[in-house]
Parts: structure tokens; sequence; C-alpha cells
């Protein structure tokens, strides 16, 4: 398979990963024939953080300058104890980090950032896009793939890439785990107007209020236009999916206790979007012959590295990159690919679950937490974080 060959390569899964496949492939000269449940091309969500390794990325797609129009700029990362209202730690983000990563730390709405990928997609001219289509099964000759859909069609092509999230049906045939570890904390998110936020709360910072079994995160969006919410707990409900609708009762009763300024700012919403945190185990093989996974369908991870963007567009570029190498041999670049990623993913999922202990830690670990980060130095922190800004 090289650049002039008019065999597809296959993508299932039109989200952030799945669109930078589309368009790491494309600048490398394939077609691509991205298959997508939804009728509508869309992300749904709110806020994400966008570290240096994503930017790097970006980069290496085109992107660059359309990743730095929409994105918030924060002068600090910033954990505060919620119990106590006080200031734990902080990081600077702004010159000195710049400097020592080559690239900045910014907030973004995760649906400006699926549109600017998408938009690039269509702009190439090289991938096709078929909505409504939910996958189903796949097969592998040895010469080419072929994908099942539930509608009733197929799609034949070259190689398929597996980027159809944390209930890949792609995976469930590669890897037959299962069904995803149930993490017992839930999320709630919500977005609103800037103007409906009292102005001593709008800070240029991404702010972590850390509580016993519970967190709140704040920040800017958009300019500074809106301002995204995510208070998370420790709960046993469960609800498959991820957009569903919240209580704000139970909300209450699990942020019962914390400071003033974090009743104050839950307070503030009305209606919110709540979905259960789900994981995986990291595993080293998820490629099988001319097909493979990306993004979350590898290697799902919590969201508390707030990495699941970053990796899934490293995925793509270093996808793109090892057929290129192999000359479009895809087995050979898959196993490549694969072997490439699976320490550094892997190192994600874990340490994510790590920090989510870390943030929500009560008692003795609480206060060992404070004691450890409030002597922590910039320089420190920075170190602390080479391994995954540095990026690929």
């Amino acid at each position: 398979m090289t650049g002039a060959v008019k065999t597809p390569v296959l993508v299932a899964g039109a989200g952030i990963g799945g669109l930078a496949a589309a368009l790491a492939l494309a600048r490398e000269g394939y077609d691509v024939d991205v298959v997508e449940q939804a009728t509508e091309f869309r992300e749904v969500g709110a806020g994400i953080q966008f570290g240096p390794n994503g930017f790097k990325m970006m980069e290496r797609l085109g992107l660059r300058d359309a990743a730095d129009h929409l994105a918030v700029f924060p002068d600090d990362l910033i954990l505060m104890d919620s119990v106590t209202s006080e200031e734990v730690t902080r990081i600077p983000v702004g010159r000195p980090f710049r400097e020592r990563f080559g690239y900045p730390y910014a907030l973004i709405h995760r649906a400006d950032l699926h549109q600017v990928l998408l938009d690039a997609c269509r702009r190439i001219g090289k991938v096709r896009f078929h909505g409504g289509r939910t996958v189903e099964g796949f097969g592998d000759d040895g010469t080419g793939v072929r994908v099942t859909t539930r509608q009733g069609e197929t799609f034949e092509g070259a190689a398929l890439i597996g980027a159809d999230g944390l209930w890949s049906k792609t995976r469930e045939a590669i890897v037959g785990d299962g069904r995803p570890h149930i993490s017992g904390h839930i999320a709630y998110r919500a977005v609103l107007p800037i103007a409906d936020v009292p102005e001593q709360f709008r800070r240029n910072a991404m702010i972590l209020w850390a509580g016993p079994k519970n967190h709140l995160v704040q920040y800017p969006l958009r300019g500074g236009e809106l301002f995204n919410l995510v208070a998370v707990f420790h709960s046993n409900r469960y609800e498959e999916g991820w957009n569903t609708e919240g209580d704000p009762e139970e909300l209450r009763q699990r942020f019962a206790g914390t400071c003033e300024t974090v009743q104050a700012l839950l307070g503030k919403i009305q209606t919110w979007r709540m979905w259960v945190l789900c994981d995986r185990d990291p595993v080293k093989d998820w490629s099988r012959g001319r097909v493979t996974l990306l993004g979350d369908a590898a290697h799902p991870m919590l969201q508390y590295l707030a990495q699941g963007a970053c990796m899934a567009i490293e995925d793509a570029v270093v996808l793109a990159e090892t057929l290129r190498a192999r000359d479009g041999d895809a087995a050979k670049a898959f196993t490549d690919y694969q072997q490439a990623r699976y320490l550094r993913t892997g190192k994600c999922q874990v340490t994510a679950r790590l920090y989510g202990e870390f943030y929500h830690a009560d008692g003795v670990k609480r206060e060992l937490r404070n004691q450890m980060l409030a002597s922590r130095t910039a320089e420190q922190a920075y170190d602390g974080l080479a391994w995954l800004y540095d990026g690929v």
C-alpha cells in the first residue's frame, strides 16, 4: 500500500482520534473512508486540557495555527484544598513552561478541536464520511479488510483502524477483554456563559479543588467567553454512556463539607450532564493483521491526567508515519505502531488512576499530599512532567 493505492484505509469512528487518523493518513496520500454510527459529525462534551505534546502533534498535522486560535492559555495550574480553601500548589504555565517544553498548555472546548480536525479532513479532499453506520464486524483475508455494518452495508479497504471508543466493537474482536472497568467515579460537567459567573471566580487558570472522594475543576473557554465546570465524586451509580442528565441533589450530597467557594460554584449550575468514568487495563497487543486500534479503543484512560485527546492524536501521527516507513505494509506497520505506543499509553492509563486517588485523598493521605506538594518548585514540577510533555 503506497500513496498511489486506490483502495482506501477504513477508519471506524469519527471522534477526535478517528479524524486525526484520517487526516494523518490523507496527508500521506491515502484515500480514507470514515464510518461513524452517529448521523451528524459533531463532538459532544465540554472543555479539555491540551498539553504541549498535543500541540506538537497538531503542528505535525498542519493545524498549529488553528489550535492556537481556539485555545485559552492559562497562567497557572492550581491545586486547592476544597475543605480548607488553602492553595496547595501551582504550576506556572506561561513563558517558562513554554520555554521548557517548546509548546503551550491550553484549555480547549472539545467541540472546537473536533471541528478543526473535521474541517481539515474535508479540505484535503481524500476523506469520505459515512454517517449513520454502526460497525458490527470485520474480516481480514490477508489482502484487504471488509467491514460490515448493522445497516447491512459493506465497506472494503486495505486496512482498518478501530477508533470506535471505549465500547469498541473492533477491540472486542481483537482483544476480547470484556466490558470496561468501572472506576466508581462519576463526572458532572457544565458550561455556562462567563457573564453568569461572579467576578471573583473568573481567573485565567485551571483550578482543581481537591476534596475527600471528590474534586471540582474550573477554567475558562473560548477566549474567556465560557466557563467550564467539572465535578467528580465517588458513587456506586452506573449508567452506560456519558451524556446523561445529572442529579443535582446527589451532587450536593457528595460535596457536603466543602468550602464556600466550591459550594458557590456548584450552585451556579442548574442543569448538569453526567457520565461514568471507565477505563481498561493496559494491553500490549491491539493489532491483528491489517486491523489495529487507536485512542480510547486501544488504551482508554481516566481523565485525571488530561491526556485522552492528546494520546489519540499522537497515535494518529505515529500510525501514519509507521505506514510510510513500512511502504504501506499495513500488517508490519501496525505491529511497529503498537510497539512504539503501548508503554507510553500504558503509563498514562496507570498514572491517571493514581492521580485520581491523589486528588481524592482523605485523612492522613490528604495531609501528606498537601505537605509534599507545598514544597515543590516549578522546576521540580516541570521535571516530573517531562516524560509526558516532551512527547514523541
